[in-house]
């Protein structure tokens, strides 16, 4: 049976109760308070649901993730970032890298990054847990993506692309970033064609739980403030 959330506490369910069709819905309920969203990626879950529906909570198995050396760039990626079509930037504008998350791709009726997510992800922002990547051609922003960062972990939520290539090069730099920084797992919640064609592969749900264990309270060198970086100067 599906476990609603009591809104006076921040436990979830042991992640084996998750449902396997659909494939790792865990709970219902709650709120999407930072306390509640820190706690749900400590424990290995994450909110997904439409606008009216209730906050919806997963942990899908096997979960998709991508580990920094494992990072694959193709030939024709590799001329993208050495002739610096593009600068990355980190932390620039997480409001305008989120909103732009939420607009509906071609194939889609809506969003599930509502006006609720964003706020709520805002403010992890403010708080020094969520982050984002701009990726900029001549001064536009025409890529991106954004997500969590908590230890040696990051948790990847969304990104979003204008221009052919630029979601891709977003990525790519913030691997880059994240290895040199001692992180260990990126995590990309479900398998898509593009993810996997950077080297992400699934795991299983308890290999998952057993990163968190490892590798949620290790401290790491990132610096999410700086410069605009240059893709050709990257160490991949």
């Amino acid at each position: 049976m599906l476990t609603w959330l009591n809104r006076a506490s921040l436990k979830f369910p042991a992640l084996t109760q998750a449902l396997r069709e659909p494939n790792g819905l865990l709970a219902a309920g709650g709120d999407l308070s930072s306390a509640r969203l820190i706690a749900a990626y400590r424990h290995g879950c994450f909110p997904w649901y439409q606008d009216g529906q209730p906050v919806l909570w997963w942990s899908p198995d096997p979960r998709t993730v991508l580990l920094p050396s494992n990072l694959h760039i193709s030939r024709s990626l590799r001329k993208v970032l050495r002739s610096d079509e593009f600068t990355v930037t980190f932390d620039n504008n997480f409001a305008q890298v989120i909103h732009a998350c939420a607009q509906p791709r071609d194939h889609e009726n809506g969003t599930w990054i509502t006006n609720e997510i964003q706020a709520a992800y805002f403010e992890l922002h403010r708080q020094g847990y969520a982050h984002s990547v701009e990726v900029w051609h001549e001064q536009e922003l025409v890529g991106g993506l954004y997500g969590i960062a908590i230890g040696q972990l990051f948790f990847g939520e969304s990104m979003f692309s204008r221009l052919s290539n630029a979601s891709k090069v977003g990525f790519v730099t913030l691997v880059s970033a994240l290895k040199a920084a001692g992180f260990v797992l990126i995590d990309c919640q479900m398998p898509t064609s593009h993810l996997n064609s950077l080297g992400a592969h699934n795991i299983s749900r308890e290999d998952f739980a057993e990163y968190l264990n490892l590798y949620l309270d290790t401290p790491t060198t990132m610096q999410w403030s700086g410069p605009a970086i240059t893709t050709s100067t990257l160490e991949l």
